[in-house]
Parts: C-alpha cells; sequence; structure tokens
C-alpha cells in the first residue's frame, strides 16, 4: 500500500501553546534544549546510529529504546529554473520543528557511565542541542 503525503500549509506560532514533556516510558531520556528542524534522513540516521551504538558499548540489545519523536511536516521543492504560477511542487522530504524542552528519544536499563559519551555522540550528529533527563 503506498503511503500518501499531504502538502502542508504554513503552519504559524499560536500563542501561549506550551507543552510540558515528562518522561513515561523509561528512567531517563533526551531533551532538546534549543530549537531546530530534524528531516526524516537525519533521524533515521541518528536512530540508527544510537541503536549501533548500545549494541557495541552495552554488548547486548535488550535495551529499550523509545523515539518520541513523529515527523508531521511535509517538505516540497520545486526546481529552480520554474516559473511562478506553477504550484507548490512535489514532496521530497518530511520533518518536525522540535521545541525547547521537547523529549526526544526515552531509555531503559541505561548505565549512568555512559551518559556524558552518548550525549557526545548524538551532539555531533543533530544540530539541536541536548540534554540528558533523569527519573
Amino acid at each position: 500500500m503506498r503511503q500518501v503525503y499531504k502538502k502542508t500549509h504554513n503552519k504559524y506560532k499560536i500563542k501561549g501553546k506550551k507543552k510540558f514533556n515528562f518522561l513515561t516510558f523509561g528512567s531517563c531520556g533526551l531533551k532538546a534544549t534549543s530549537y531546530g528542524r530534524i528531516t526524516k534522513e537525519k533521524w533515521e540516521s541518528v536512530q540508527w546510529a544510537l541503536r549501533k551504538k548500545f549494541k557495541a558499548e552495552l554488548n547486548t540489545s535488550q535495551n529499550k529504546i523509545w523515539n518520541l519523536v513523529e515527523l508531521n511536516n511535509s517538505l516540497t521543492k520545486l526546481s529552480l529554473e520554474s516559473r511562478m504560477g506553477k504550484g507548490k511542487g512535489l514532496v521530497y522530504t518530511q520533518s518536525k520543528f522540535v521545541r525547547e524542552g521537547s523529549l526526544l528519544f526515552e531509555f531503559d536499563s541505561f548505565p549512568q557511565q555512559f551518559h556524558k559519551e552518548i550525549i557526545k555522540f548524538l551532539q555531533s550528529r543533530v544540530s539541536i542541542k541536548l540534554q540528558l533527563v533523569k527519573f
């Protein structure tokens, strides 16, 4: 079955809309401390690298990792030489605008000795500043 992505209209900020995120699944998590946009390709590469790092460091695949980012924005693209009035363009990827304070990942059975190492590792792959949150 083919998945259809809708082209989104411009999104405007609604004043006073603030969602506080708390840990719900795991014992610790990663929280964004700055604003930014994450594309689908970037996020999939971060997930893959994180799973690989966990497997290599802890020598087990029994760790629980919850992904809390839902890609909700479709990005469209027109060719550079197209004239005006030809529509919005085709959807080429999806993205998510991450706000300050939103949780990205939650972990369970995660040893404390790897906290700084994991944050450094993920910080180099994502353009958003991260912070570790404990239960």
